[in-house]
Parts: C-alpha cells; sequence; structure tokens
C-alpha cells in the first residue's frame, strides 16, 4: 500500500496571481516568490514554498501536493497505481522544476479532484520571515495543514483514499445544510496520512465549483489568530466563518475567502494524533461553539 507521508503543498489557479501575493503577505502573512509564468509561491516555513498560484482562466482549487518518503516510496506507488488500474502519468522535466521537486506523478481521483505525488523536495532551507510578522506556521512533518476537496462520487473517491494511497479514517459527521428533513444527509470524512495531524484531507460528499471547500493553516498561537481576524478585516477580505472551535481537531479558528474562490481556514491548536489509541466516532455537531458559516453567504 502507498504511504503518503504529509501535504506538501498546494497549487491554485487564479486569473490575476497577484491578487495572491497581497492576500498572502497582507494577511495570512506568508513570504511571496515570483514562479514560473507570472505565478506566485508563498512560502511559510523553510522549504521554498507551501502554496503555489498560477495564472489560469478561472479561479479555482488546481491540485494537491502529496509528499512520499523516498525515491523507493515513489517508484513503489508507481507500481501500486499501475496494479490498481489507476491512470497516472510522470510529469514532465519543466513541471518538476516548477514544483522544485525530483519526481513527479500526476492523476486524479474518481471524483476528478488532481492529484500530485512527488519525491525530494528542493529547498535552500532559507529561515521563513513574514512581512506579517507571523513568527511561525505548524508545519514540519505534519504538512502544510489540511484540504477539503469535494467528493460527489463518494464511495469510490473514499475507496481510493483508503485502499491505494493508504489514508485512515479519523472520524466522521453527516451535514445538512437546511432544517428540511427529507434533505439528504451529506458525508463528510476526515481523514489521516502518515502523520499525526488529525486529517490531512476531508472529503465531502458534494459537487464544490472552486474546487475545494476550504484549506487550512495553523499558527502556533490565538494571539496570531486573532491578528490575522485583524488584518482580515483590515484588508476587505470576506469572512465565511466566525471564529470557533472545532469538536473533532479541536482547531480554534476562522474562514476566508481567497482570490481563487475556496476558502482559507486559519487556526491553532489544532490535535496531534497516536493513531495506535484513536477510536473513530461520528461527530454531531462541527464546533464546540462559534463557527458561523451563514456569514458565508452574505
Amino acid at each position: 500500500m502507498i504511504r503518503i507521508e504529509q501535504l506538501a503543498y498546494i497549487v491554485a489557479e487564479c486569473q490575476q496571481p497577484e491578487r495572491w501575493r497581497r492576500f498572502g503577505e497582507d494577511v495570512v502573512g506568508m513570504a511571496a516568490a515570483d514562479a514560473p509564468d507570472g505565478g506566485v509561491y508563498l512560502k511559510m516555513d523553510d522549504r521554498d514554498y507551501r502554496f503555489l498560484v498560477e495564472r489560469g482562466a478561472e479561479d479555482r482549487y488546481a491540485a494537491s501536493g502529496w509528499q512520499l518518503a523516498d525515491e523507493a516510496a515513489f517508484a513503489a506507488a508507481a507500481e501500486a497505481l499501475t496494479r490498481s488500474g489507476v491512470a497516472c502519468e510522470h510529469g514532465s522535466a519543466e513541471l518538476c522544476a516548477s514544483r522544485r521537486v525530483q519526481a513527479l506523478l500526476l492523476l486524479r481521483d474518481p471524483s476528478g479532484n488532481r492529484h500530485e505525488l512527488f519525491w525530494g523536495p528542493q529547498s535552500d532551507c532559507a529561515r521563513f520571515v513574514s512581512p506579517a510578522g507571523v513568527p511561525q506556521f505548524v508545519t514540519g512533518e505534519l504538512g502544510m495543514g489540511h484540504t477539503v476537496l469535494p467528493a460527489p462520487g463518494f464511495d469510490p473517491t473514499w475507496a481510493f483514499f483508503r485502499d491505494v494511497l493508504g489514508f485512515g479514517l479519523a472520524d466522521l459527521y453527516r451535514h445538512r445544510y437546511t432544517d428540511d428533513p427529507a434533505e439528504p444527509l451529506k458525508r463528510i470524512y476526515f481523514t489521516h496520512c502518515g502523520n499525526g495531524r488529525h486529517h490531512s484531507l476531508a472529503l465531502y460528499e458534494g459537487e464544490v465549483p472552486s474546487g475545494c471547500v476550504h484549506a487550512m493553516v495553523e499558527v502556533p498561537s490565538m494571539d496570531e489568530v486573532g491578528r490575522a481576524y485583524d488584518r482580515m478585516l483590515r484588508h476587505d477580505v470576506k469572512l465565511m466563518a466566525t471564529l470557533g472551535r472545532h469538536v473533532n481537531d479541536q482547531m480554534i479558528s476562522f474562514y476566508m475567502l481567497t482570490p481563487s474562490n475556496f476558502a482559507l481556514e486559519f487556526g491553532c491548536g489544532g490535535a496531534v494524533i497516536d493513531w495506535s489509541r484513536h477510536q473513530v466516532y461520528e461527530a454531531t455537531a462541527v464546533s464546540q461553539w462559534g463557527h458561523d458559516f451563514s456569514v458565508g453567504f452574505g
């Protein structure tokens, strides 16, 4: 079975990548650098980047970058995908150079989400210096955060991540947007890979035009969450959910709209799990308090 170590990067498309430069530096607190063809790299730690924004025809989420341990793990992943009948292709030298990795495998899950499996990230290990004064983001072996992707073909998509890519279920939730009991419940599965982050990937049973429900970045303290909230207000960024604390990963966070039309969760206090002792459960509430998502529809 393939072992994914972490969610290492996210690729977004934007008609005007400079909007991401301003959002990333002035609001989130990441450090921006030029990427090929007018794109933007956004740095969060000692790696060269964790977000790559490419110029595109739409403002949307483009791909998730999943790290494998080494060249042997990469070769084993390619063989496992072939045995499982999953269509994949090796990234070109040009694409690997833009991603700053040794090698890439490109594939789509059964719901059409694009994924990039790679090994050997390049980095000059330069110290992260935030233009907004953020001291650090919580990354390292936990990866850059998490992503929540649409899975309208839910059962085959979950089977793909479980049986082919080796993800495990942390917990689940069944969601109804209205009070109408006739509305079908939609599943959300929170899943983990080869680290202790509560979830690196969540799958949502539905369509999402932007290609992503939300991505999450984490900082070490509540003060940094509050400062980011102030920066969001100061720069007139749309609030997508108020401050709150989730029941499952214990994250205290708020949500705001990115220039690629998916939300970014900015939080602190995420749980790190010992999977040998974890018991899967179904939550019946999203949050212990707060997280009013209705503001995002205003």
